[in-house]
């Protein structure tokens, strides 16, 4: 269960989520900077630009080897150019974080896409109902898909698919959007189980 820390504003926060930025303690040793190896140290820089102030990427650093090819699977899914657009990546994303209750994830991932499609209107929603989501048509079904396939992956089938067609995804663009709703099944269990999210002091 995710603990909220109530000290944050309300007005910030719809249902316990945000578009703060948040911290991410982790309730497992890390690893020290200063007690790494130089492979490690290559996996952290491999891996993420803030990494090495990182509580999840110095607790995963234990396992250096795992963390390289999951940060070479998560960077590639999340990043690669062309296919789905970079924006309703973070949509999925976000998506499947309100519904696994990843408050740390669902707000780092609800900016980036206030970044990059330059509005928060479907993220507010998100973050109040996901299932009644989105404000175009595509919208609506690129959530209503992350929802299914985060809730129930044993009921989607080639309708969900066809669905996704008739609103102009394209085989790639629906493979991509599939990879971001999967990723984020492994993503969320992680700082849920290893960690909390800490909220800014408010005031502060």
């Amino acid at each position: 269960m995710t603990q909220v820390n109530t000290s944050a504003s309300p007005v910030d926060q719809l249902n316990g989520f945000t578009f703060d930025t948040l911290g991410w303690r982790a309730w497992l040793d890390t690893v020290s900077l200063a007690d790494a190896s130089p492979e490690q140290i290559a996996v952290l820089e491999e891996s993420h630009p803030h990494a090495k102030t990182s509580d999840y990427y110095l607790l995963l650093l234990q396992q250096a080897e795992i963390l390289r090819q999951r940060s070479g699977v998560f960077n590639a899914i999340m990043y690669a150019p062309g296919g789905l657009p970079r924006a309703e990546r973070e949509l999925a994303s976000t998506v499947v974080s309100r519904v696994n209750g990843c408050v740390y994830c669902a707000s780092v991932h609800a900016q980036r896409f206030g970044r990059l499609a330059k509005r928060t209107d479907t993220i507010e929603q998100v973050f109040d109902d996901p299932s009644t989501a989105g404000t175009t048509e595509r919208e609506r079904a690129i959530i209503r898909y992350a929802i299914e396939l985060t809730d129930h992956p044993e009921k989607v089938d080639a309708t969900a698919i066809k669905r996704l067609e008739a609103n102009g995804l394209t085989h790639a663009e629906i493979l991509d959007l599939t990879h971001a709703i999967a990723i984020f099944a492994w993503a969320n269990r992680l700082m849920l189980t290893l960690g909390e999210p800490v909220f800014p002091q408010a005031g502060a």
